[in-house]
């Protein structure tokens, strides 16, 4: 046997350590159905798969519209986030499935007369109100409003935004708890010295936040993207980078899914996921604590101690 030690061979003379050509798929948004079902994007290629319980991945809608989070609401429908990355034909809109009937209906496509930008991710509070981001990271010549926002949908349809800049500079992930008392924003902001947070708000009656908090702050690397919460309350985040895609981010957060105690903002532990670009998670499984990751071109999985705060009842 070699007694070579392979993680520090040096790169042969004259090679430059090789950076991306291409990439072939961009896979986002991950959600599970009370069958086991898990629907998930992949924003690249415009499309959104589904891997059934056997494993098998199929086309669940191509194009569409670029969508990127997805989530189910209390009815079992599936919500999308039709955004404006990687590519044109995004929805900017926020649809729904509603798996039993086939029916695809828009639910809202502007506020206050203007087109959203690229609506990324959605959550659904115990009430069945709809909570969604809108930023937008790539072409932001195409922003008909200048700023990005979180938004509710309340059961009537109405929509309004409850959340904007300077309290937040760019909305990315959300989670909502299912007595519909807390919501949890991740700040992703791309720029440098731009803010790599978790924050926390109370909801009242009505669904508007109050008492802004800090519940975690990932530094100068790439924070988190995507998370969800755990039925004790908990999120987990997907987060981190291996290769820095500018001097904005740095190595210093590692690709993982990590554990964060909501009422402490202490960090319980980081689950690694060795591919960039980790972007979300889902819950699933007959017992809910199946977790599905997003990242890159590959989804993981992992067994995770608690089950998953969902909104409506998958799971007995």
């Amino acid at each position: 046997m070699s007694d070579l030690d392979f993680t520090r061979t040096p790169l042969p003379a004259g090679i430059a350590a090789p950076t991306v050509a291409t990439i072939l798929a961009f896979t986002e948004g991950p959600a599970v159905d009370a069958d086991g079902t898990l629907y998930f994007s992949d924003i690249m290629n415009n499309r959104i798969l589904k891997r059934a319980t056997d494993g098998a991945i199929s086309v669940f809608r191509e194009p569409s519209g670029r969508t990127n989070g997805n989530t189910f609401d209390r009815e079992g429908r599936l919500l999308h986030c039709e955004g404006a990355e990687f590519g044109p034909g995004g929805g900017r809109r926020i649809t729904r499935t509603d798996l039993k009937t086939g029916k695809y209906e828009v639910l809202t496509e502007t506020y206050d007369g203007q087109r959203y930008n690229a609506p990324n991710d959605i959550c659904v509070d115990g009430r069945g109100r709809i909570y969604f981001t809108d930023p937008m990271y790539y072409d932001r010549t195409q922003m008909e409003m200048q700023l990005e926002g979180v938004y509710r949908i309340d059961l009537d349809g109405s929509v309004t935004r409850i959340l904007e800049q300077p309290a937040i500079e760019r909305p990315n992930g959300i989670a909502v708890t299912q007595d519909s008392r807390q919501l949890y924003v991740i700040d992703s902001c791309p720029i440098v010295g731009g803010n790599r947070k978790v924050w926390g708000f109370d909801l009242d009656d009505r669904g508007t936040p109050s008492n802004q908090r800090l519940v975690f702050d990932f530094g100068g690397g790439r924070g988190g993207d995507g998370m969800r919460l755990d039925a004790d309350g908990n999120l987990w985040v997907a987060a981190g980078i291996m290769t820095p895609r500018g001097p904005h981010e740095a190595t210093t957060v590692p690709t993982g899914i990590y554990h964060i105690e909501t009422s402490t903002g202490r960090l319980l532990g980081r689950v690694p996921i060795g591919e960039d670009v980790i972007t979300n998670l889902a819950f699933g499984g007959p017992d809910g604590r199946t977790v599905y990751v997003t990242a890159g071109k590959t989804i993981f999985t992992f067994r995770a101690p608690v089950a998953g705060q969902v909104a409506w009842p998958v799971w007995k």
